[in-house]
């Protein structure tokens, strides 16, 4: 039976039991660790477990299917032909997904040639350099925490007294809205605040509905700047 399994392959060349078991396995331990750090790093409203799932069988595949090549010319055309048949339409909204689709397929590649060395210093690298991109938000651009919307009921004039109560608070302040309202003398304000503290929100607001001709506060906290 060992034999059988061993030598069961009639190909020009054999096959290497341990080193294609060696190879699958590697491929799967690669896979696991992308996919590790892709469901911790993950952020967005695209989750998916069965993409989870693809990250680990795609570099099995792909080694597998590399090792079925074995520098056979004739058997990669036929490959292509085989793949041409069948048709893969699976939109990828995120364009991080898509590196960890073609980081495991150059994995499995590395995998299916025997080039182990390449595939682990390959998936360390690029393990390391997600975790850093997650790690440091790397690329995001938040200008500020807070949108501060309030009603003014004193003369413009003495708006300083507003100014110089939101900068004992803040690192930066912008008016970004400033009209008049329909029915009341007061003027409606909005703001946008890069706070000193970020976690003392509360302690603003509250505070802030005790200075005089302040009333009907409202807050929003700023997302990060993202593409559409």
């Amino acid at each position: 039976m060992n034999d059988w399994l061993q030598f069961g392959d009639t190909a020009p060349l054999p096959t290497d039991l341990p080193t294609l078991l060696l190879g699958l396995l590697l491929a799967f331990m690669c896979g696991q660790l992308l996919a590790w750090i892709y469901m911790y790093t993950h952020t967005g409203l695209s989750y998916s477990r069965n993409f989870v799932s693809s990250l680990i069988i795609i570099p099995i595949t792909v080694a597998l299917v590399m090792m079925v090549l074995d520098n056979n010319l004739v058997t990669a055309f036929s490959l292509l032909a085989v793949f041409a048949i069948v048709r893969f339409r699976n939109i990828l909204r995120d364009t991080l997904d898509t590196v960890y689709i073609l980081s495991l397929i150059v994995v499995g590649m590395a995998c299916g040639t025997q080039k182990f060395t390449t595939a682990i210093i390959g998936v360390l690298v690029a393990s390391l350099a997600l975790i850093f991109i997650w790690f440091t938000n790397f690329g995001a651009r938040q200008r500020y925490d807070l949108i501060l919307n309030l009603s003014w009921a004193l003369p413009l004039s003495k708006l300083d007294n507003l100014q110089n109560f939101l900068q004992r608070h803040t690192l930066k302040t912008k008016l970004a809205s400033q009209r008049s309202g329909d029915d009341s003398e007061d003027t409606h304000l909005s703001y946008r605040l890069l706070l000193r503290d970020p976690d003392r929100i509360d302690l603003l607001l509250d505070e802030i509905k005790n200075v005089d001709g302040v009333s009907n506060v409202s807050s929003l906290r700023a997302e990060d700047e993202s593409e559409i």
